[in-house]
């Protein structure tokens, strides 16, 4: 039986930028060894896997390497595809049953906002290696359920990183969340994602690592709503928004490639 399969390039409004992600729509469940194969065989940094249910969707996602507890980008490819091929209303709030409870997307304007948990961090003493594999001064060091945060004292610093991987696969956490203020005053923050250790060096665009950077920066800026960009190769502009114990996360999204998954 063929599995419609997308990809999709997620928070962004042109091909080839933001961050790719691949979606299948499955007629069943199969088993974890499949879909782990079929994430591999990707070799993007997530395939979502989509299974109908009574009250939404059910909704995995998969590296190359492992299954993870929560993923942005590619959730809004996910309400992309369901909204392209008409498997969801234009009006409607889709619902999405993961490993983190329900998450749910709706289209507002001409972007889709995604509901999420907010996942501050703690501020905690850096772990050893982390400095030296990040390379940079590190401003201020925090941590999450999934990721530490490090603060970097500017956007320049950002962007001039080159971490030595390797070393960086001995942070035992999923990964590094790295963020500055923006130079560009169209952006409140910039940020970039490493995380060797589940298979992905840099990850281009990541909307769960805004679910925490939301969080941090409404304690330094005093406000709740962002427009943030990532400034991997590819980039990725998210809009982030924080009301209590949430995130919103709105972006745009656009289909590259269309096809059928035959094993």
């Amino acid at each position: 039986m063929s599995i419609p399969i997308f990809q999709v390039d997620a928070f962004t409004d042109r091909p080839f930028a933001g961050n790719p992600a691949a979606v299948c729509i499955m007629p069943e469940a199969r088993d974890d060894a499949w879909h782990q194969a079929v994430a591999a065989e990707m070799n993007l940094s997530e395939t979502a896997f989509l299974t109908k249910q009574p009250d939404g969707f059910r909704l995995r996602w998969f590296t190359p390497k492992v299954e993870v507890d929560l993923c942005g980008h590619a959730t809004l490819a996910s309400a992309h595809v369901l909204l392209q091929e008409e498997l969801a209303r234009p009006d409607e709030t889709i619902r999405f049953l993961t490993r983190s409870g329900v998450l749910t997307a709706r289209r507002k304007g001409d972007e889709i906002e995604l509901d999420f948990p907010l996942e501050p961090d703690a501020a905690i003493d850096p772990p050893a290696n982390l400095g030296k594999a990040l390379g940079v001064p590190l401003k201020y060091v925090g941590k999450n359920r999934f990721d530490y945060l490090v603060e970097v004292d500017s956007e320049a610093t950002l962007r001039k990183m080159t971490p030595n991987f390797k070393l960086l696969t001995t942070v035992t956490q999923r990964g590094v969340i790295v963020t500055s203020r923006s130079s560009d005053t169209k952006f409140d923050f910039m940020s970039r994602f490493f995380a060797p250790g589940v298979g992905i060096d840099e990850d281009p665009v990541t909307g769960s690592a805004h679910c925490c950077l939301g969080a941090y920066w409404q304690r330094q800026l005093g406000k709740s709503e962002f427009l943030a960009y990532q400034a991997s190769a590819r980039g990725g502009i998210i809009r982030v928004r924080v009301d209590g114990m949430r995130a919103y996360l709105g972006g745009k999204a656009v289909t590259v490639l269309k096809g059928e998954l035959l094993a």
